[in-house]
């Protein structure tokens, strides 16, 4: 592995679809193996970071979760030279700690998707496949955002298992007990396959997850896109600072042992 420093791919979710404070250097519609990303690569500097964006959703916001082109969107940026990936996720709070506004960096997850192009390793192939994914999450690389919200005085959460799910429709009130008692604490529809397509590639991977309300029958009334986006609101200029306080050491290049 080069140790010449990478850009750092920033895959923005619902409530970030651009990053005001990105210089862009360059925009690029790219084809992969897998069809078309989601949406155009836009280069740039994070302050003296070089990034690569990518919105998952589309710019505008039009595909749902469960339409997203995952394997596209992976290897459109690890062919754009990235070694470490921040997928930025909206998030329902299932642990009563995590309510709306607050960031959550996960350390596990429990996939509940269901018919989304997951790996790359099907088709022809000369040999069967299986990548270790008993750590989902790139421990370098949530340590750098831990640093970087603990240092901002954010309310964060360094640790947590992210649910999961299919979408686009929110869970059921008895689908959030289930989850709950299955070990999750937040539950979004994006973080698979992106987590595993990632792995795959051996690209460091990390959630920078925004709770956007409280999941279903965890609150007093029913949610409401209003009081998703008055959480996106409150929240997203902390994952936006996050983002520019974390990119430059996870710039960096990768420890010999990776």
């Amino acid at each position: 592995m080069s140790n010449t420093q990478a850009p750092v791919a920033i895959i923005g979710g619902t409530g970030l679809t651009s990053l005001s404070g990105l210089e862009i250097t360059g925009r690029e519609t790219v084809d992969t193996p897998w069809g078309a990303p989601s949406a155009p690569l836009v280069s740039g500097r994070l302050g003296s970071q070089a990034v690569v964006f990518l919105a998952r959703h589309g710019d505008p916001h039009r595909l749902p979760p469960h339409q997203v082109n995952y394997r596209a969107n992976l290897w459109a940026l690890k062919e754009a030279g990235a070694r470490t990936v921040v997928g930025v996720n909206a998030v329902g709070g299932i642990h009563p700690g995590m309510g709306p506004a607050h960031i959550v960096i996960p350390d596990q997850l429990i996939d509940y998707t269901w018919g989304r192009g997951h790996t790359f390793f099907e088709g022809e192939l000369e040999d069967v496949t299986h990548i270790d994914f008993t750590f989902p999450y790139s421990d370098r690389a949530r340590r750098e955002l831990i640093l970087a919200a603990e240092a901002l005085g954010l309310s964060h959460s360094a640790s947590g298992v992210y649910g999961a799910t299919q979408g686009p429709r929110l869970e059921t009130a008895a689908e959030i007990v289930r989850l709950e008692r299955d070990g999750c604490d937040i539950v979004g529809m994006t973080g698979m396959p992106e987590a595993a397509l990632a792995a795959e590639l051996n690209l460091d991977y990390v959630c920078l997850g925004l709770v956007v309300n409280w999941a279903a029958g965890k609150s007093d009334h029913i949610i409401t896109m209003a009081e998703i986006q008055d959480a996106i609101d409150q929240g997203m200029a902390g994952v936006k600072a996050v983002l520019e306080r974390s990119v430059g050491p996870l710039g960096n290049p990768r420890p010999q042992s990776a």
